[in-house]
């Protein structure tokens, strides 16, 4: 059975390299890589603050601030263990 459809033409996907969190973070060095840690944490910690008295509008915020500090101590451990 043949089929009077017309065929989708394939088109071309172009591929972005785009940079991930964990590439812009290999960037960094060691010494600047603890220094966001120490910021991530204090905003960290003001964002529970803000979510415990009900004036956090962004709650996600805690999440993504959780992964990020968990990111760059990652990468801190694998250069740690490549060292070894």
């Amino acid at each position: 059975m043949v089929s009077n459809m017309p065929k989708k033409k394939v088109e071309e996907v172009k591929v972005i390299n785009k940079e991930s969190e964990a590439d812009k973070i290999r960037k960094m060095d060691a010494a600047t890589i603890e220094k966001t840690i120490l910021e991530l944490k204090q905003e960290l910690f003001n964002l529970r603050f803000q979510a415990a008295v009900g004036k956090l509008e962004n709650t996600a915020q805690i999440n993504k601030n959780k992964k990020q500090i968990a990111r760059m101590k990652t990468i801190l451990t694998e250069r740690a263990n490549a060292l070894k």
